[in-house]
């Protein structure tokens, strides 16, 4: 369950202690909607979470070549931020504060948006960048314009996040996702060739902000997740 002081969640993690490997974790529907929404995830947010913790590769080096490049080498209508600081889906309050905040986005996402049009082609084409050149006259659409109708956020409402709460989910080391029953938890005894129950441990781990940053992080780097971040000798990313 999470924690609304501290916005933290409890992980029962099934560890065969022999290998030092995590088999599964038994997952909340919390969790799950955690994990699902790191796929919601812009490629550059990922990045700017990252580069705090050590980005591996070279998108890091991609990131910095859009920020240090000077404005002059950008075309007149598109701004850097567009690349640098794209706006995320709007999230459940629950499993997005266990990632850091993104730089300004979260200031940004309490701003309500507003719309703009060209002065002389009206309804032709909208913005929501009173700078942006008309493509018709290259004039500034700087005349707003009211937007009518539901909000996103009420079109598309995610308080619920993504799965049902009616079962327990299986979590695999690789993040292979599924309903728990009987059959599936003894499936990965079978698949890594367990003999020994006694060297099975059940451990509960709390996931909060730290463990969720790794969690983003190990997954792009391993199909061993839940061992690299909650198993002691691997939590080191």
């Amino acid at each position: 369950m999470a924690s609304s002081a501290s916005t933290k969640l409890t992980v029962k993690l099934l560890i065969d202690s022999k290998r030092e490997k995590v088999l599964f974790a038994e997952a909340s529907k919390e969790v799950v909607d955690f994990l699902f929404n790191l796929l919601r995830l812009p490629l550059s947010a990922v990045i700017r979470l990252l580069n705090k913790y050590g980005m591996v590769g070279s998108l890091g080096n991609l990131y910095l070549s859009v920020e240090n490049l000077n404005d002059t080498y950008m075309q007149p209508d598109i701004h850097k931020d567009v690349l640098l600081k794209p706006r995320a889906p709007v999230s459940s309050q629950q499993f997005s504060a266990l990632l850091p905040a993104n730089g300004d986005d979260s200031a940004n996402h309490n701003v309500e948006a507003s719309f703009y049009t060209c002065p002389h082609h009206r309804g032709h084409n909208v913005t929501c960048d009173n700078k942006t050149a008309c493509p018709q006259c290259r004039t500034a659409m700087n005349k707003k314009v009211t937007y009518v109708g539901k909000k996103v956020e009420d079109v598309f409402p995610n308080d619920s996040g993504f799965v049902k709460e009616v079962v327990t989910y299986m979590v695999m080391d690789d993040l292979v996702i599924q309903p728990m029953s009987t059959i599936s938890s003894i499936s990965p005894l079978n698949k890594f060739n367990v003999k020994e129950v006694g060297a099975l441990q059940e451990k509960t781990v709390e996931l909060g902000m730290t463990q969720g940053v790794n969690l983003l992080k190990a997954s792009l780097q391993s199909k061993a997740v839940l061992t690299r971040v909650f198993l002691k000798n691997n939590a080191a990313i």
